[in-house]
């Protein structure tokens, strides 16, 4: 499966196992979703299932918030993560404090779906990864898989987690495999299959992140598509990097990082955000804590610009091979 299809088994799963599960948000029901990732879905399950919703982040995301205290288990789709400014009132004032302010009283099962990052060409407003600003949110979880395998088992397990849940997905990887280029003219993924997902129920652990390629030589802490952007830096450099993938970004698995550090002695955080307060400083800041006895050289880290998202210039915005592979080779040299 693609990515797209692998969240769409998902939901396709979730709506027949669990009433509860409803699904909604701005073009998802008649059309499908902008993206595809819901298509076929409200001709299965009707429209009080799987409907549209008005152009109305914080309408969405509000009624959610009171669907999910009633007992049921909301799945709404922000069109683009640059469109939930308008529902963060609603996303830090109410479902991420709903369980803490009724003392468990009420819970906050709901996940908003979220499609996150570059690479299409949209600009400012179609472009951002704003991770970095829900992970400061006491309450939430932040999940961004980087594969269809593990799309679709965090999703599941997220709709059927009691708390909210901020799904992310890169759009660069909803159509296929990326290879960490971008030596086509628009979005860098053929129309070949990226991995092999289950067409039924299967959960991925929250909170568990993957190593995903084993070496000696550094760590390198990444998620999303700079997963991708990682493993073509190490082929490159022939450095023997090993790559984390965070998959849940919060709360996050310390243990899985701190015992890689440890052991390859060099640290390399990549995330596609801009620097400033990125979600990498909060990474390096856990990793000087837990390693700093154990750390060889200074902790590099490869973002995005600290600028409003380019347009023409998105490719040169990214992280790509040659500045992640830069960085391997100063964390390698401060021996």
């Amino acid at each position: 499966m693609t990515m797209i299809q692998a969240l769409r088994s998902a939901m396709d799963v979730m709506l027949e196992r669990d009433p509860d599960v409803v699904i909604y948000g701005q073009d998802v029901g008649y059309f499908g979703g902008v993206f595809r990732c819901t298509d076929g879905l409200q001709a299965k399950y009707g429209k009080s299932r799987v409907f549209d919703a008005p152009i109305s982040e914080g309408g969405i995301v509000g009624t959610a918030v009171g669907m999910a205290a009633y007992g049921l288990r909301p799945v709404v789709e922000i069109q683009f993560a640059d469109y939930f400014y308008p529902a963060s009132d609603q996303i830090v004032s109410e479902a991420a404090r709903l369980r803490y302010r009724s003392a468990g009283q009420f819970t906050a099962a709901m996940t908003i779906r979220m499609p996150c990052g570059g690479g299409i060409y949209g600009g400012q407003t179609h472009s951002q990864s704003p991770e970095a600003m829900f992970t400061h949110v006491c309450g939430l979880r932040t999940v961004m898989p980087s594969n269809p395998y593990d799309a679709k088992g965090l999703l599941i397990a997220c709709i059927e987690n009691d708390d909210p849940v901020i799904f992310l997905e890169p759009k660069r990887l909803y159509n296929g495999p990326f290879d960490g280029h971008h030596d086509m003219p628009v979005v860098p993924w053929s129309k070949h299959p990226l991995g092999e997902v289950p067409e039924g129920y299967y959960t991925v652990p929250l909170d568990s992140a993957k190593v995903v390629r084993e070496g000696a030589a550094l760590t390198v802490i990444a998620y999303g598509t700079m997963v991708y952007v990682a493993e073509a830096a190490a082929r490159e450099t022939g450095i023997d990097a090993e790559i984390i993938d965070l998959r849940s970004i919060w709360p996050l698995d310390l243990n899985t990082i701190v015992n890689s550090v440890k052991k390859t002695g060099r640290c390399v955080v990549v995330h596609e955000a801009t620097r400033t307060s990125g979600f990498g400083a909060e990474l390096c800041a856990l990793v000087q804590e837990h390693c700093f006895y154990q750390l060889e050289a200074p902790i590099e880290r490869v973002t995005g610009w600290d600028t409003p998202y380019p347009h023409a210039q998105e490719w040169a915005y990214f992280p790509g091979p040659e500045r992640v592979g830069a960085a391997f080779k100063r964390a390698m040299g401060g021996a």
